[in-house]
Formats: C-alpha cells, structure tokens, sequence
C-alpha cells in the first residue's frame, strides 16, 4: 500500500518540493528562520497562502487584513472539504487530518477514486494526504536552510510567489474553455489597481471580484436552465 500511494504522489513530491524550497528562501531573507519555516508548513500547510504570509510577516499587516486574505485565497478549500464528506465519513480519527491536509493536489488524487484493490481506503487517503504533506514541509525546510547559507544569493527569490500565481492563473486558464471569469478577475484588478494605489487595491480587489464572480454563476446558471 505504501508504495502504491508513494507512486501516485510522485509528481506531487516534484511540485511541493520545488515549490517549497522557493518558500523557504523567501521566508528566510524575510528574516524567519527554519523553526518558522517548519512550523509553517506543519500547522498552515497552505501553499500559496504560506507565499503571502511570507510578505504578510515582512511588513506587519494588521490581523483583519491577514485573515481577510487568507480567507479569501483558500475559500475554495471549504468547497473542497464538503465534497469530501461522504468519501471521509468513515475515517474515523484521522478525517480531522485529511479535511486539513486537502490541499489542490491532495484533492485531485483522493478523487480520482484509483484505490489499489486489496486496500484499505481509509488509510490508503491518509498516506496520500500524509506523504504529500511531508514533501511539502521537506521543501519549505531545505529552502531555508539554503536561504540561510551565506555563500547562496537569493536575489529575486521574491518573484516566486508572482510566477506561481501566474503558473496557477495558466493553468486554470488552459484548462477551461470559458475565459470570463478570468477576464473580469484581471479587468477589475486593473481598475482597481488604477483606483485605489498598489498599497491598497487588493481587499477592493477581492471584494469586488467575489460579488462580480457570484452575478456571473447566476447569469451562467439561468441560461444553462434554459
């Protein structure tokens, strides 16, 4: 069963181990050291949110505007946990684990439903969410502990939270035939941008694009019911 789910997880462990290690060095040259960088990635595990947070402890942001934040860039993780509910009802003490460890690409590999007959389902999904986890936290603790060597020089390591939202965005953006949602999210970003400066446009931003967003299912609702 372990090697079954090590295998599935593979690509994940190239992603989240990459990806944390751009983590790490961020948060390192943000003046955290490897304890904040563990710590982050056993008790938040969130990905890009762990990004923003990066910045977010660099430059003091109030406590509302960090939660404001972090709810609106892993709203979609509630989302994920309902529809998991019946695949983890019978979990037993470790469903508190799997809805925490749901992250995008634990998500895809727990629904995919490819459970190797033979196996227990249960702990089948506790391997997946618990192996791709502990690449992550590899990740994020390799990168700083390169982040705190002095001889490695991490300059434009700040770009990488940028680049993986612009991965996400392409992504999505391949994937899906209908680009409206994407165009409004980068109309509205510019004009609030415009409006309201680069220190604060994006809790107008994120307004703005929730309220724009749930008009836009209405509309694609109604004329599906047609």
């Amino acid at each position: 069963m372990f090697l079954s789910a090590l295998k599935k997880t593979l690509p994940v462990m190239g992603t989240y181990v990459t990806l944390g290690i751009g983590f790490g060095m961020l948060l390192e040259k943000n003046g955290f050291g490897t304890g904040w960088a563990l710590a982050m990635s056993v008790f938040i595990y969130a990905g890009a949110m762990q990004y923003v947070a990066a910045g977010l402890l660099a430059l003091d942001v109030s406590l509302l505007t960090a939660a404001f934040l972090t709810f609106t860039v892993n709203v979609r993780h509630f989302f994920y946990g309902i529809s998991m509910i019946g695949r983890y009802r019978e979990c037993g003490k470790a469903k508190p684990y799997l809805y925490f460890a749901l992250t995008d690409e634990t998500y895809s590999l727990v629904c995919t439903d490819d459970v190797p007959k033979g196996v227990d389902r249960k702990r089948y999904y506790l391997l997946l969410s618990a192996l791709d986890q502990l690449y992550w936290i590899c990740g994020c603790v390799a990168g700083s502990l390169l982040g705190s060597a002095r001889a490695f020089d991490s300059t434009g390591i700040e770009f990488s939270m940028t680049a993986l939202f612009v991965i996400v965005f392409l992504e999505q953006w391949i994937g899906r035939k209908d680009h409206g949602p994407a165009l409004m999210g980068l109309g509205i970003s510019a004009l609030c941008l415009l409006l309201f400066g680069g220190d604060t446009f994006l809790i107008p931003t994120m307004i703005f694009t929730a309220a724009g967003l749930t008009l836009y299912r209405k509309r694609a609702q109604r004329e599906e019911a047609r």
